[in-house]
């Protein structure tokens, strides 16, 4: 054999061998990828699934309230809220605890009418739930079931799902309720 027909054929070998490599590579590829078993998706997917409907449900949540006392006067103790306090149109939560330690919760607002209203956190249909409301623009929300109430009607109406508006003065600069509105409310929130 001459030093072409070696050349020839160490060609043809080599030319065989990338042939071989490149038939391999396209077999691979042609291969059905693995993929996770049905379980597996459903465990997954259950996953975000709850992620997500605890991130929306946080997200919906009231807001965080600030404790409030009662001043100790000899008549009546009472609940002083300054109203530089409440901005107009931005509900402002507060917690309090009635005579018995029951914890309860209410809002306070200035209405777009120039108005301050002050409401329970609860309503005669939903309170079971302990979810109370949460502000949309120019409404107040259930966060039970959903149904929207202007601020300008807070305190007007009391019945249904509509927010349990409480009794409410201004004296100076202090939006007044008094401690006997919330204690009388207090099964609400038991």
């Amino acid at each position: 054999m001459n030093n072409e027909e070696e050349l020839t054929k160490h060609d043809d070998s080599e030319s065989k061998t990338r042939l071989e490599n490149k038939r391999a590579l396209f077999l691979d590829r042609k291969q059905p990828r693995k993929r996770l078993p049905f379980w597996a998706v459903l465990v997954l997917l259950a996953s975000v699934g709850t992620v997500g409907y605890f991130v929306v449900r946080n997200a919906r949540s009231a807001p965080t309230a600030s404790p409030v006392t009662k001043s100790q006067n000899p008549g009546a103790p009472a609940i002083r809220i300054p109203i530089a306090d409440l901005a107009l149109g931005k509900a402002k939560f507060f917690d309090y605890r009635l005579s018995n330690n029951t914890p309860v919760r209410f809002f306070a607002v200035k209405s777009s009418d120039g108005n301050y209203r002050a409401a329970m956190d609860a309503c005669e249909v939903c309170f079971h739930a302990k979810k109370g409301y949460r502000q949309e623009g120019d409404d107040m929300v259930c966060n039970n079931c959903g149904k929207h109430f202007p601020l300008t009607r807070v305190g007007e109406i009391n019945n249904g799902c509509h927010p349990i508006g409480l009794q409410r003065t201004v004296e100076g600069e202090q939006l007044v309720i008094q401690a006997s509105e919330l204690e009388s409310r207090g099964h609400y929130f038991r």
